[in-house]
């Protein structure tokens, strides 16, 4: 993702001290899935698919982004043996105009023809991309 993302941008602000900003409330929901997972979903399409045919891939993974940001300080924490204080790390800011409040995508279709679906959590995902990053910014 680029790094201005939520992922990248939540963990590399807390590895540089800097709080973390969060949109609105930090309601807007997205359907999260694992980079690992994605690449194998697009590996089922190139493989197993139909030329012509559309497949959504998607997690079934419905999360508000205020609960991925307070996982992942949770992650951070206990990586440093800190106590969670979601204040100390958060700074909600005012929503972009025309955000969208909700992402979601139908994978019903992937996972009947192709029989692809997601097997990473989002928590155990968030922890593999928590590392990947720390590895990089340490």
């Amino acid at each position: 993702q680029h790094r201005e993302k939520l992922l990248p941008k939540t963990i590399t602000n807390l590895f540089k001290g800097d709080k973390i900003p969060v949109y609105g409330k930090g309601e807007n929901i997205r359907d999260w899935l694992y980079v690992g997972d994605h690449a194998e979903a697009i590996a089922s399409v190139f493989h197993l698919g139909k030329a012509g045919e559309t497949y959504n891939i998607g997690g079934g993974n419905e999360w508000m982004n205020i609960e991925i940001v307070m996982e992942l300080v949770d992650i951070y924490c206990e990586d440093h043996g800190l106590e969670s204080n979601f204040g100390k790390y958060i700074e909600f800011v005012e929503d972009r105009k025309g955000h969208d409040f909700r992402y979601a995508i139908d994978a019903t279709k992937a996972q009947r023809e192709l029989g692809w679906k997601p097997k990473t959590k989002v928590e155990d995902g968030l922890m593999k991309t928590y590392m990947y990053y720390k590895n990089l910014l340490v």
